[in-house]
């Protein structure tokens, strides 16, 4: 019987070969999860869910039922590539201020995972890529309210209002309200009022929304000299046009059993939504009046409605025509 000897020192070379070649493999691939997940982060996905969730409900009142599962499948790819288009070319002209606020500088350009250049091809591509899906599984005038709201975004909001204006919100929260007019001409091909009234619904939604998270995070915006409201006014005042912003809101909100028609599903919810977003304006509103401080104003409950009560008033713009047909 024949026995081979094994050097020692060349076991153990090879072993600590195979575990740097381990190391290095398990390295690699945590790099490009880091790269990949931070050219999602510049899409801003969060913020794309909430559009989105402005877009299928509308499909559903436009086609007074459930719409065609293709369009919505394509309607939805659609507006989430522009959306992450608009998003990304933000990152890219807003990665000065997203360095100096703590709630942005963990982003991909910040942290310097993603290049400037990179990012920009990126946003650009979706851009191109979403305009000609849109157009083409779609119907054009979808995919040209999509491009309208991308660069009213990237250029009316970013680069024109952002740093000039504490109204930058107001205004340049219109790009954010395109969707619902993208949902009603994807299945229809036209627009109408009812879908103005949903795009109306949001442009009064967004300041209450946005204001109260720029209260919480107001002296970030304080050090990337971004003039939204809460920075240059006080809680008093600031509360004060949230209130308003609010009853305007609730009031177009109501508007649409009249102009869509809907049946009597949707006024019961939005009266029941609209009312507790006003108690909970006029809460914040109280607590204005007696401290400025952002402990004691809680802005951040008003910011968390905000967002149950868009996304439950569009729930009842969808079920609305599958429970009163």
């Amino acid at each position: 019987m024949c026995v081979t000897a094994v050097d020692p020192d060349v076991s153990v070379a090879r072993h600590g070969r195979a575990v740097a070649d381990a190391t290095t493999s398990a390295a690699g691939l945590t790099r490009v999860k880091d790269v990949l997940a931070a050219y999602v982060g510049l899409t801003k996905p969060r913020i794309i869910e909430l559009l989105l969730l402005t877009t299928v409900p509308v499909m559903f009142l436009a086609e007074r039922g459930v719409p065609p599962l293709g369009l919505v499948v394509a309607t939805v790819v659609g507006g989430t590539l522009s959306a992450g288009s608009a998003n990304a070319l933000n990152c890219v002209y807003d990665a000065d201020i997203d360095e100096r606020m703590r709630r942005t500088r963990r982003r991909a350009l910040p942290r310097h995972v993603v290049s400037t250049r990179a990012a920009l091809v990126f946003g650009l591509a979706l851009g191109v890529v979403s305009t000609l899906w849109l157009g083409l599984l779609v119907n054009w005038l979808s995919a040209w309210l999509a491009l309208a709201a991308n660069v009213f975004y990237v250029v009316g909001y970013t680069m024109i209002l952002k740093r000039r204006t504490t109204q930058n919100i107001v205004w340049g929260g219109a790009a954010g309200c395109f969707p619902a007019l993208i949902g009603w001409t994807a299945v229809t091909g036209e627009l109408a009022w009812a879908p103005v009234v949903l795009f109306l619904v949001v442009f009064f939604w967004t300041p209450p929304h946005f204001w109260a998270l720029a209260i919480r995070y107001r002296e970030d915006y304080a050090a990337a000299d971004v003039p939204m409201l809460p920075v240059v006014a006080g809680a008093r005042v600031v509360a004060r046009q949230i209130v308003a912003y609010s009853y305007v809101m609730v009031a177009t909100s109501l508007a649409l059993w009249p102009v869509a028609p809907t049946g009597w599903f949707y006024p019961a919810v939005a009266t029941v939504l609209g009312a507790a977003f006003l108690v909970e304006a006029h809460l914040l509103l109280g607590r204005a009046r007696r401290s400025d401080d952002v402990v004691d104003l809680r802005p951040m409950r008003l910011f968390h409605w905000s967002n149950m009560y868009l996304s439950l008033l569009f729930v009842g713009v969808a079920l609305d025509p599958l429970l009163t047909r």
